[in-house]
């Protein structure tokens, strides 16, 4: 790896089927990882799915969230906090909050659209 600044640009967020807006932050085919931007708007509840043979870390960084991973029970997630999520197991978070919830995941392997699972 060489150094590199990525400049975000948010004209390049998209919808998506998990009824949320993501941005490509970092998805290089020769990295060991792809980062994204999440955004999720109040009240919506991002479909059910999982990645398969892709660990994820959601890194909160704004606004406030409600989690389902897995077995665990839902839990309440603000600013700071990280998520784990191993390779597919099913997820969702709700955007509990009155403000966007916007988090960043980070995907290992790097991400790639076959591995997407939905389970709605």
């Amino acid at each position: 790896m060489k150094a590199l600044i990525l400049k975000q640009d948010l004209s390049g967020e998209f919808w998506t089927q998990e009824r949320c807006y993501i941005i490509e932050s970092a998805n290089a085919s020769n990295d060991i990882l792809s980062i994204a931007r999440v955004r999720v708007e109040p009240g919506i509840t991002t479909s059910l799915h999982a990645i398969e043979d892709t660990d994820e870390r959601y890194i909160i960084a704004e606004g406030r969230g409600r989690v389902e991973v897995g077995e665990l029970a839902a839990q309440d997630v603000g600013p700071g906090d990280v998520v784990l999520i191993p390779a597919g197991v099913p997820q969702r978070i709700t955007n509990i909050g009155e403000t966007d919830l916007i988090f960043y995941c980070v995907c290992t392997p790097p991400f790639r659209q076959p591995a997407y699972r939905q389970l709605e």
